[in-house]
């Protein structure tokens, strides 16, 4: 029997950062027998009937690290093709000495812009670190390997809702590393040049930190006098989304280099146009769509430009983005190279 050993956070659908982790769950467990996932919580009745989910929940961080061991150990006797740590390194630091000792190997799947020692530790015991590029990792190993991401196609489609003005979307964390003063800064001088703009921002604020950086950023808008064109809204469920970028001329990213948001191939699968500053994006978006990460000018520019295409050519450009998003980053990929990564 092959089985897999899937360890995360939550199985949530609702869950507004990791309910994407579901349909990856979802692919996984179409290409093996069974799935064995390890969370503090699964939500009942959203995985396939070939996974398993186990519990390690418990009041202290201690107690969840010994049930963590102890459900792993017991997974490892009928050795699973490998144990997916999914993005917290503290899985496979955890893993790998029981895992690797017994011949299954260890994949942390991370994506992130943050290099901590508890990473570094994970790259030194983990057998190979997946992500969507080898650039989307902060560490230089030849551990690593870009698979691409894994979008759920069929949440996703290129339907669009008219609108007299052009819509500007912004998804994702309320967090500094989301650039969003220029972002905001850039649609204020767009503004001033003449272009009629509405932008509309989801995400959820998630610590006290980035609590304080939404009032920042609604008191900015109130400075820059945005408040007739901006709405910074609060995370959404994931079942919304598709419906946000129905209604999305534009999709707009700053997240600094280094992790590829998910939120900008989610609007490339609906065929929405991205304007994004991380370099690691140079696979799915063309120059005329990344601007600098600080310059509000370069964005203004590129949003007046966008906007002054007719919407015919939005169109044909959206579709084109949509179909690298198929080649390179749907789900179905990201499973098939995960199972390769498995393999060895």
């Amino acid at each position: 029997m092959r089985r897999l050993v899937f360890v995360t956070q939550q199985v949530d659908p609702g869950h507004p950062a990791l309910a994407a982790t579901v349909p990856m769950i979802r692919a996984l467990a179409a290409r093996v027998d069974e799935v064995v996932v390890l969370a503090d919580r699964a939500v009942p009745g959203t995985l396939p009937p070939n996974c398993r989910t186990r519990s390690f929940a418990a009041p202290f961080r201690a107690g969840r690290g010994v049930r963590f061991e102890s459900a792993l150990a017991q997974e490892l006797v009928h050795r699973p093709l490998a144990v997916v740590a999914h993005m917290c390194p503290i899985y496979a630091v955890l893993a790998a000495p029981i895992a690797r000792p017994a011949g299954v190997p260890v994949l942390l799947w991370f994506t992130h812009w943050r290099k901590t020692r508890l990473l570094r530790l994970a790259a030194r015991l983990s057998t190979r670190i997946v992500s969507v590029d080898k650039r989307s990792v902060p560490i230089d190993s030849r551990k690593v390997r870009g698979i691409g991401h894994g979008i759920d196609l069929s949440e996703f489609d290129c339907r669009r809702e008219p609108s007299p003005d052009f819509r500007v979307l912004v998804l994702g964390r309320y967090s500094v590393a989301k650039g969003l003063e220029t972002i905001l800064r850039g649609l204020r001088l767009a503004l001033d040049g003449g272009l009629d703009a509405r932008l509309e921002a989801h995400g959820p604020a998630l610590t006290g930190t980035e609590r304080q950086h939404r009032a920042s950023l609604e008191r900015l808008v109130a400075e820059l006098d945005l408040g007739r064109r901006v709405r910074l809204g609060h995370a959404v469920l994931r079942s919304e989304v598709p419906d946000l970028l129905a209604r999305a001329d534009v999709l707009v990213n700053n997240m600094r280099a280094g992790a590829p948001d998910k939120a900008v191939y989610e609007a490339a699968a609906s065929c929405v146009p991205v304007l994004a500053s991380n370099p690691v994006f140079d696979d799915l978006l063309p120059e005329e769509l990344r601007f600098d990460r600080e310059s509000p000018e370069e964005l203004a520019a590129k949003l007046a430009g966008l906007a002054a295409q007719p919407d015919e050519d939005r169109a044909a450009l959206g579709r084109r983005l949509r179909e690298v998003v198929e080649r390179r980053h749907s789900v179905d990929s990201w499973a098939d190279r995960i199972i390769e990564a498995a393999r060895g």
